[in-house]
């Protein structure tokens, strides 16, 4: 059957070739080449081999079948018949152009939405050179620039009433594409403008699109004339809002800010549907409250004070009074007896198996965490002690909710009271000595501890340049030390803000090839290229935004840390290295782990031993002990891969790192 608009060759056909020549609408050096529509159905159409399209891919099929559903087959595929070796038809057609249509046709009989013998109207080129056709359908035409796109989904939307699904439904995309072609839309006509100009990138336009307000968009525009990657333009859009990221966000956590009414600004072009809480009056409310509803489950506890912090005081003069070792009620003490029984009597049963019945590792693991519990109950705070000292409750630098008991007062303390002490303060002397330890476990040597804090303080510096924030108080920390006094020897600061470095490497060669040391040379190279000379470098900075220069501030002050443990002490310095370490989350598992080469073949059997009894097993450990030196090394390295095992002076400070000042020194130096 005839197409109802086909024009077929005799008569009428050339009758039509000759009115258009005759009108001029065409140069007479064109050539009219013979063709005719006619309606093949889909089951007849073949891939051509003629097609310059060789790398095939399904990509787009999907969108393309949904808008032949909603809209039809709005361009015609162009076939030539296919013939055998003698030139005979075979009653196929080869599609020439048109085969990513053909597979969308093909992929709606899949879903059931049309007939494998549905007729299609195709254009049909019986002469031509089939490569030549498919070459000038691929290469011939200029596609629609992406604006035009978004403004045609914003018409669709605002004009004709189509919701997202409906949209999505026709174009064959999610409902996600279509807000964000939406959003696109309606950023200010002045980007739009610059965008079709070339001026703006998408991914510029995109970063605007985080705001809906025009005026605020043009001035950012214009305010970041040096520098408009991105993420620069997303910081300064949202610079009066609240990263998720912030530690209040996570502390309050997003549903309840919305719950109490509070707006978030969402990104949605971020991978993660990121966004910014635009109300940070009301996110501070609710920390305070979420603070003091914490603070008032502890003041029934018979503390002194109880008080509640937005950031722990770490500049206040405390002593902390130690807990105390204290009997177990009758009752716990029966049960922690009858459980460590058990325990034994498991452990005895399944001793040598490579594998332990769930079941009976399901027990062994719940008399392991009552075990616990009942153990924590062997320590406390005395009740004389309670009397005179308090509770901080604060907000950590992790997010979390940071409870700090046992902290005295300057005007409550008691001279010489042996259950009291600095805040922070370790076992170890003024000199950085720890006590003698029993045959051995003998102190690690000097060099060893050089080398395993150089690892510490590369990988503290690699996450201080990750928190800009972090490195400001430390940088005003150490500047309000040298203005205000406190200084003098030893002074309880990890920095050099005279910008020296320490030399890493030489305590610990290789060092640079470390995660940690890799990380620094990746983010130094990155500022080196970034940087001008150095006679326009002032007005650089000056032209930066707020978060650029913190950045950059941010790896200037994490290249001056030196946490290294020297002979001779130090502890003050160390202990501020502690404060840092703290406030950056530093887990040394993600920087360091024990091999033969970094720690295991440096120190005696007793030590490998001990490590593996903590990192893997008692059993494990036992059964090393009769090993010589280096096949010990050998399995301890292997039992110990992954297991996260850090020696002592590599693991997260137990207690916040303050220091309490000697008594002849000015009250500043105090932290």
């Amino acid at each position: 059957m005839d197409h109802p608009c086909q024009s077929t060759s005799g008569a009428s056909s050339a009758s039509a070739r000759a009115e258009w020549f005759d009108s001029g609408i065409v140069h007479e050096e064109i050539v009219m080449t013979a063709s005719e529509m006619r309606e093949i159905p889909l089951n007849k159409l073949k891939p051509s081999p003629a097609n310059v399209r060789r790398t095939v891919t399904d990509a787009g099929i999907e969108e393309l079948a949904a808008s032949i559903a909603a809209h039809g087959l709005l361009q015609m595929p162009v076939v030539q018949p296919e013939r055998t070796g003698e030139g005979e038809e075979t009653g196929c057609y080869l599609v020439t152009a048109g085969e990513r249509r053909r597979k969308a046709l093909l992929l709606l009989v899949t879903q059931k939405k049309l007939k494998k013998s549905a007729p299609i109207t195709c254009l049909v080129r019986a002469d031509g050179n089939a490569e030549e056709l498919s070459l000038v359908e691929n290469t011939v035409r200029l596609p629609m620039h992406p604006a035009d796109q978004f403004e045609a989904f914003a018409r669709l939307h605002s004009e004709q009433g189509l919701g997202h699904e409906e949209i999505a439904a026709r174009f064959g995309v999610t409902p996600g594409v279509v807000r964000q072609r939406l959003k696109l839309a309606a950023v200010s006509p002045t980007l739009m403008a610059r965008y079709r100009e070339g001026e703006l990138s998408l991914e510029q336009l995109m970063a605007f699109a985080v705001t809906d307000d025009h005026v605020l968009q043009e001035e950012t525009l214009t305010q970041l004339a040096w520098n408009r990657s991105p993420e620069t333009i997303r910081k300064a859009l949202t610079s009066r809002h609240v990263s998720p990221r912030d530690r209040r966000a996570i502390f309050v956590g997003t549903e309840a800010y919305e719950a109490a009414g509070g707006a978030i600004l969402r990104d949605l072009f971020a991978e993660d549907g990121g966004g910014w809480l635009t109300d940070s009056q009301l996110l501070d409310r609710l920390v305070r409250e979420k603070l003091e509803a914490a603070a008032a489950a502890i003041r029934d506890g018979g503390w002194k004070w109880v008080e509640v912090h937005a950031e722990y005081p770490h500049a206040l003069p405390f002593t902390r009074i130690r807990m105390q070792t204290v009997p177990l009620s009758g009752e716990d003490q029966a049960r922690l007896d009858a459980i460590t029984a058990r325990y034994d009597e498991l452990a005895a049963q399944h001793e040598g198996e490579d594998e332990v019945p769930e079941e009976v590792s399901a027990e062994i693991d719940a008399i392991d965490a009552e075990i616990a519990m009942l153990q924590q109950k062997q320590v406390a705070y005395l009740p004389e002690d309670i009397a005179r000292a308090g509770v901080i409750v604060s907000l950590g630098q992790d997010g979390q909710l940071r409870i700090e008991r046992g902290l005295v007062k300057p005007e409550d303390r008691i001279e010489a009271a042996p259950a009291e002490r600095p805040a922070a303060v370790t076992g170890a002397d003024d000199r950085g000595n720890s006590p003698e330890e029993p045959d051995g476990l003998r102190p690690l040597p000097d060099t060893l501890l050089a080398d395993l804090t150089a690892h510490r303080t590369a990988a503290l510096q690699e996450c201080l340049a990750a928190r800009p924030d972090v490195a400001l108080t430390a940088l005003t920390h150490a500047l309000a030390l040298q203005t205000f006094g406190g200084g003098g020897y030893d002074p309880p600061n990890c920095l050099g803000i005279k910008l020296e470095t320490a030399s890493l490497e030489g305590s610990s060669p290789g060092i640079g090839g470390s995660r940690a040391g890799e990380a620094m040379v990746r983010r130094h190279e990155a500022w080196a290229r970034r940087l001008p000379a150095s006679g326009e470098l002032w007005t650089w900075i000056d032209t930066q935004d707020a978060s650029t220069r913190l950045d950059l501030l941010a790896y200037c002050v994490a290249r001056t840390i030196d946490a290294m443990r020297y002979p001779n002490g130090r502890r003050r310095a160390l202990a501020h290295a502690d404060q840092l370490a703290m406030a950056v989350s530093l887990d040394m598992t993600a920087w360091w782990e024990a091999t033969g080469e970094r720690y295991l073949a440096r120190v005696p059997k007793a030590r490998i031993l001990e490590a593996v009894r903590e990192g893997a097993s008692e059993r494990e450990a036992e059964s090393l002990a009769g090993l010589k030196k280096d096949a010990m090394t050998l399995h301890a390295e292997r039992l110990l891969a992954g297991k996260g095992w850090l020696p002592e002076v590599l693991r997260a400070p137990a207690l916040p790192a303050s220091v309490e000042a000697d008594k002849d020194e000015p009250a500043m130096a105090a932290e």
